[in-house]
């Protein structure tokens, strides 16, 4: 990249992160300094856990490159983790609900669960909470639509919950290869289907989602 180029590039990029924490600066206006931004991972999946991440990034505070995890290449995505969680200045907390309480209280629930979790294991209590598209009942919080795509504490947190589950199914590939967990992350893609179709559902499929509600388990 010529030095022109680099140049209009930061200048967009800052311009871009300014705009993406405006939600954040009208709140730190108030006195509220301790924002945490919040989001899921693993709502749509067949398979697995649903993840949740609060993050809180200081004022001041940006990263080059965040965006909503659906939107990063998984190289970026993973640096960016890397990044925000190794910051001596942002404060995450991570929720996990299994599959198993997934089918017992349905996903939402489970979702709403998952986000509280990871509030309350946060090391500084927030002053304001900001949540992707659902509101949390149970707690004060504010729900902003398309947030991950609108504010950096909330993209933050799905870029965290985002890598934290891929890990757990990375994990649990290990065990059940046959499904590709690996690849597919639980969720229904052709491959999946097909290993579905051929083996069963596993131990740690969703039962309470179709197709899987009377398929026969495998051990």
């Amino acid at each position: 990249m010529s030095p022109q180029n680099a140049s209009k590039h930061n200048f967009c990029e800052k311009k871009r992160l300014q705009k993406l924490t405006a939600i954040e600066k009208n709140i730190w206006r108030l006195g509220l300094k301790r924002i945490a931004g919040v989001d899921e991972a693993g709502r749509g999946p067949l398979a697995g856990p649903v993840v949740a991440a609060a993050c809180i990034i200081p004022e001041g505070l940006f990263f080059e490159g965040i965006n909503d995890s659906k939107l990063l290449s998984i190289k970026v995505r993973r640096s960016l983790f890397e990044s925000l969680i190794s910051h001596k200045e942002v404060v995450y907390g991570v929720g996990e609900v299994s599959h198993t309480v997934i089918d017992e209280i349905n996903i939402l629930q489970a979702t709403f669960l998952a986000m509280r979790e990871a509030i309350f294991s946060l090391k500084e209590k927030p002053d304001y909470i900001i949540v992707d598209g659902v509101k949390i009942p149970g707690i004060v919080n504010q729900n902003i639509i398309k947030g991950d795509q609108k504010s950096q504490s909330i993209a933050a947190a799905s870029i965290i919950a985002k890598c934290r589950r891929d890990e757990l199914m990375v994990g649990w590939h290990e065990k059940y290869p046959e499904y590709g967990f690996d690849q597919h992350k639980g969720y229904g893609t052709p491959q999946h289907m097909a290993a579905l179709k051929k083996h069963g559902p596993s131990p740690i499929h969703r039962r309470s989602f179709a197709p899987l509600h009377s398929t026969p388990e495998v051990r």
